[in-house]
């Protein structure tokens, strides 16, 4: 049985057995906590009491799916981009419409500031819930800077796109995660809720444990 992680309210600091998390290089190490009690959390309460400290290096999560998106994907990417905030996660996304556009609105909506990697040559061809728009002028050739740059990407729904995303970021190691009516590929998680997305997320970040 394997040893629960352990969160101590009056330091911010998370530990496992003899180590502490450092949330600036999401890595943990051997360190001497004190005597202060702590209290078991699973792996997504301890990314939310890690991002009330502000301390966490936020490295991105994606979000990819389909421009012309259906009502329930939209609703699954507005509420995947909302809880991302909430957890302190960055997001990032291809700044268009569709699935990208709601999961902008949520993170928004939720105090997150969305990035969104663009593949048109301005930056005033993204969606308006964009905070930070990168216009790459490279077309789909930016699905691979996406891929790369995440350390988890969400696909929600999707066609040809998707699936090059997809099968980049499992190219690039990352954890790929399924939602809705996502392509079917070998080595992808298909999950059924959002709450179970985050608890794949937060253990990969909490995965060096």
């Amino acid at each position: 049985m394997t040893s629960p992680m352990m969160w101590h309210p009056a330091t911010q600091v998370l530990t496992k057995d003899d180590q502490a998390f450092d949330p600036a290089t999401l890595s943990w190490a051997v360190q001497s906590v004190g005597p202060e009690a702590g209290e078991p959390v699973t792996p997504g309460e301890a990314l939310r009491r890690l991002a009330e400290t502000h301390r966490l290096r936020r490295v991105p999560i994606g979000i990819i799916g389909p421009r012309e998106a259906t009502a329930e994907q939209c609703r699954i990417a507005e509420a995947m981009g909302l809880e991302l905030a909430r957890h302190g996660l960055q997001m990032l996304c291809g700044g268009k419409s569709g699935v990208m556009e709601a999961a902008c609105r949520g993170h928004a909506r939720g105090g997150g500031l969305p990035i969104g990697l663009l593949p048109d040559e301005e930056w005033h061809a993204a969606n308006p819930h964009v905070a930070i728009p990168i216009a790459t002028g490279i077309g789909p050739a930016r699905n691979a800077i996406i891929a790369r740059a995440c350390l988890v990407l969400v696909a929600i729904g999707g066609g040809v796109g998707t699936l090059s995303e997809m099968a980049l970021g499992l190219q690039f190691s990352r954890l790929v995660l399924a939602l809705a009516d996502a392509p079917h590929i070998d080595g992808v998680a298909r999950l059924a809720s959002v709450d179970e997305v985050l608890e794949r997320i937060a253990g990969r970040i909490l995965s060096a444990v």
